[in-house]
C-alpha cells in the first residue's frame, strides 16, 4: 500500500481538498452535536507529534483531535528523544514510524521533514517547516468555506475567484497561500517590506498570475475577499526582531485597510497576535475577525486529513 504524506500545500489535488473540506465539516458538526466519532478506536491508531518548535494550537489541536478520534497520542520534544542527541533522522524515522500509525512533525527546515518521510513506513505530516505551514492554510480555507459558503455546495466554488490579501512577511504562510492559490484558482495581494518578499520559486509556483505584489499594503487589500497576516517575526528570527519591527512598521493591518477590502471581508491572522504590530486591537477583536473559529477550525480540518490519510475517503 503507497504511504501519502502532507508535507505541502500542493502535495495533494483539487479534488481531495474538496473531500477534506466536506469532511472537516462533517465532522465538526458532529463535534457541535456531542456525537461520538472514533474511526481510529478499532484498531487503536496512534500518533506520533515531534516538537522541535514550541507551540500552543498545533499540540493542542492535533492532541485533543487525535483523541477524539478514538485514536492516543505520543508527544516528543528534541529535549526527550533521540532526535535532540545527534541521531541521523533517517535512523529516528525507520524506528518512530514502525510504533505508530501516523506522525506529525513541526520543525525548522523543510528538508528535516522530507528526510524523515522519505525513511517512514506511516504518513507524515508538516506540522510547521521554516518553509510552509499547510495545516494553517487548509484550516484557513475552511474557515472562508464555513463563513462564505458557496451556493452550489461546492467548498471549491467559494473559493475560485477570490482576493486574498496577504500583508507582512514573506514567509511559510505566504510560501502555503501561494502554492493553495495555484491548485484552487484564486488570487493572493501580497505586500511585504522591502527586503521580506516572498520568494515564487522556494513557494514551488509556476504560475504568476496567482498573485500581485504591491509596495502599498492598503493596495493590496483593495477588493480583497480575505485580509490576513502573521507576527512580523516568525521563531526563529528573534534575532532579527527589533530590525523587522522598523521595517514593517507600516505593515500593520487596521481598520483603513480593512474598509478598502469587500465590505463582507473577513480577517484571519493564525496566531498568536501581538496586537498594534501586525494588527491593531480594533481589526482583530472587530466584527469582521473570525480568528477564533479560524484556531477552533485547525482542529477539525487536521481530524480530516489525519482520517483521509490513514482511511481514505469514507463518504
Amino acid at each position: 500500500m503507497s504511504i501519502q504524506h502532507y508535507l505541502q500545500f500542493k502535495d495533494f489535488t483539487a479534488d481531495e481538498y474538496a473531500y477534506l473540506l466536506q469532511r472537516a465539516a462533517f465532522i465538526k458538526a458532529k463535534f457541535k452535536a456531542f456525537e461520538k466519532h472514533h474511526p481510529f478506536a478499532d484498531p487503536d491508531r496512534t500518533l506520533a507529534m515531534i516538537f522541535e518548535k514550541a507551540s500552543t494550537r498545533t499540540r493542542v489541536s492535533f492532541e485533543a483531535g487525535m483523541y477524539q478520534l478514538g485514536g492516543s497520542v505520543v508527544h516528543l520534544t528534541t529535549g526527550d528523544s533521540q532526535l535532540g542527541r545527534a541521531e541521523p533522522i533517517e535512523d529516528s524515522a525507520k524506528v518512530i514510524s514502525r510504533m505508530v500509525d501516523i506522525v506529525m512533525i513541526r520543525t525548522f527546515e523543510q528538508t528535516k521533514i522530507e528526510r524523515f518521510a522519505a525513511h517512514s513506513r506511516v504518513p507524515v505530516i508538516n506540522g510547521l517547516t521554516n518553509e510552509f505551514h499547510p495545516c494553517q492554510i487548509l484550516a484557513d480555507l475552511f474557515t472562508l468555506v464555513e463563513h462564505r459558503p458557496a451556493a452550489s455546495g461546492n467548498p471549491l466554488d467559494a473559493i475560485k475567484g477570490k482576493v486574498v490579501a496577504w500583508v507582512g512577511d514573506g514567509n511559510n504562510m505566504a510560501n502555503t497561500w501561494l502554492q493553495a492559490a495555484e491548485l484552487l484558482g484564486f488570487t493572493v495581494h501580497v505586500s511585504t517590506p522591502s527586503g521580506y518578499e516572498v520568494n515564487a520559486e522556494l513557494a514551488g509556483i509556476t504560475d504568476p498570475n496567482c498573485y500581485k505584489v504591491f509596495s502599498d499594503p492598503r493596495e493590496a487589500c483593495r477588493g480583497a475577499d480575505l485580509v490576513t497576516t502573521d507576527v512580523w517575526t516568525s521563531m526563529g528570527f528573534e534575532a532579527e526582531n527589533e530590525v523587522r519591527r522598523a521595517a514593517f512598521a507600516q505593515w500593520c493591518v487596521d481598520e483603513a485597510m480593512m474598509a478598502v477590502a469587500q465590505p463582507d471581508a473577513l480577517f484571519m491572522h493564525c496566531l498568536p497576535a501581538h496586537r498594534g504590530e501586525e494588527v491593531t486591537a480594533e481589526v482583530i477583536d472587530g466584527p469582521q475577525s473570525v480568528v477564533w473559529d479560524e484556531a477552533e477550525n485547525r482542529m477539525h480540518a487536521q481530524k480530516a486529513l489525519m482520517e483521509y490519510l490513514l482511511l481514505g475517503r469514507l463518504v
